[in-house]
């Protein structure tokens, strides 16, 4: 198995990850219900934010805490939300690659959790 290289990885990623998201029973609804989330630009976002963290090619320019700290305020989230988006995460990568980008991807995205769930919960 391959590791995360380049754009058509973030984008292989990604678009196995939200296929995942999207009906998963804990949090799929937020991006289903709640902000009804218009996929044609929220994609190329989340591989531009991707490419950036794990690629180090500067494409995302952006605030993701505000947004979720915003959902929060729509609908609450909690740790449980969290640990169910880390799951979901860490099975595609694994499912998809392996090596040291993976393992970075999966760094990274729990380093995000556990930063955006402790400061949604200071929103409350």
């Amino acid at each position: 198995m391959q590791d995360i290289q380049h754009r058509k990885d973030i984008e292989l990623l990604i678009d196995k990850f939200y296929k995942r998201v999207i009906v998963d029973d804990t949090i799929g609804f937020f991006f289903t219900k709640v902000i009804k989330i218009d996929w044609d630009k929220h994609m190329p976002i989340m591989y531009d934010f991707w490419e950036t963290t794990l690629l180090g090619n500067i494409k995302y320019q952006g605030n993701p805490m505000l947004k979720h700290i915003a959902l929060n305020k729509k609908e609450p989230m909690n740790p449980t939300h969290f640990e169910r988006w880390l799951e979901l995460w860490k099975v595609t990568v694994s499912e998809n690659f392996s090596g040291q980008k993976a393992d970075e991807a999966i760094q990274r995205a729990t380093q995000i959790g556990e930063l955006m769930k402790h400061m949604v919960s200071q929103q409350k």
